[in-house]
């Protein structure tokens, strides 16, 4: 059984925290969620929608605030008796402070930022990037279960998530947090930077590399993407020379993005890049080398100079 570890803010559900869903469905394993916090029956029922067994709550009012030792102590409560062999997560801020503690609780192995999961046998191999995403590595935590497990945001669709026909069962579990338990006492929440677009959202991109040549060029790039309508991204390179801003960077470095097209414009299709799209669910791509990366993973691949392919698909695009 698996147990994703659902996240909230202010009343709602991260988006992330469906896309561990889907993610743990794909692994045709039975699988349950459990929620900590304080009066939050409402996303409970929000859970409960989804195609899993059972919503396990953990209430307690030292759980309203997040802490990393509150939801320590409470998961770490909730999981033995739970008894998944697999304990999943999105590797989101908040995970990242609190999942590697909750692993040396449970004295059990973590396999964190983890793109891909697949059943093994009867266990999972994980697949992460190591050396700053040079390389991807397929791993297989040792011991006895449970084993725990982060997952890149946009690694998974959020839309493959699996609807139950019929609302799961939400059960609550007692969990008690003793003053001695807490040894942090939270600040205001962490407020992630602003970004001028989230591309994380974004349904249709338009992604340029160092196939446009100067930033001059990116005038053309950008009235292709308004033609469709799609937000505009770059790979590193184009945000290290200040082209466009860091925030438009996709790659292991930058945002994962997961949209319904992903048009990349004379982008290489190097690791770091790749591992920023693998939840793309159609990637064009155009290049005028024949032997680029990208063209290993693209849907639909054009050889040719974006500087005549662009003109005409804005033309094409624009016709009444």
């Amino acid at each position: 059984m698996i147990l994703v570890v659902a996240e909230h803010h202010g009343g709602q559900m991260h988006r992330a925290t469906w896309e561990a869903l889907a993610a743990g469905q794909a692994l045709g394993l039975p699988i349950s969620v459990v929620l900590a916090g304080h009066d939050v029956e409402a996303l409970a029922s929000q859970l409960a929608e989804a195609a899993v067994t059972q919503v396990l709550v953990a209430s307690d009012p030292a759980l309203a605030n997040y802490t990393a030792d509150v939801y320590v102590t409470a998961l770490a409560t909730v999981i033995p008796s739970a008894a998944p062999t697999l304990v999943l997560a999105a590797h989101t801020y908040q995970a990242r402070d609190f999942m590697p503690m909750l692993a040396s609780r449970l004295q059990r192995p973590m396999v964190p930022d983890c793109v891909a999961l697949a059943r093994d046998g009867d266990g999972v191999r994980f697949t992460r990037p190591m050396f700053q995403a040079r390389l991807l590595a397929d791993v297989q935590p040792a011991g006895p279960a449970p084993h725990l497990a982060t997952l890149q945001i946009g690694a998974v669709r959020a839309d493959s998530l699996q609807r139950g026909g019929a609302p799961a069962e939400v059960v609550a579990q007692a969990v008690a947090v003793s003053s001695s338990d807490v040894r942090q006492q939270p600040d205001a929440p962490f407020q992630e930077a602003r970004q001028a677009v989230d591309l994380g959202a974004a349904e249709r991109i338009v992604s340029v590399g160092r196939g446009i040549k100067g930033p001059e060029h990116l005038a053309l790039v950008q009235e292709l993407a308004d033609a469709l309508g799609a937000e505009l991204a770059a790979s590193r390179p184009i945000c290290d020379n200040g082209w466009l801003p860091m925030d438009r960077q996709i790659g292991s470095s930058g945002q994962t993005v997961a949209p319904k097209l992903y048009l990349a414009l004379g982008i290489s299709g190097a690791i770091q890049h790749v591992v920023g799209i693998k939840g793309a669910r159609t990637i064009v791509a155009i290049n005028k080398d024949p032997d680029a990366p990208i063209f290993e993973i693209a849907d639909y691949g054009i050889t040719a100079d974006l500087f005549e392919i662009v003109p005409a698909l804005i033309a094409a695009l624009k016709k009444p």
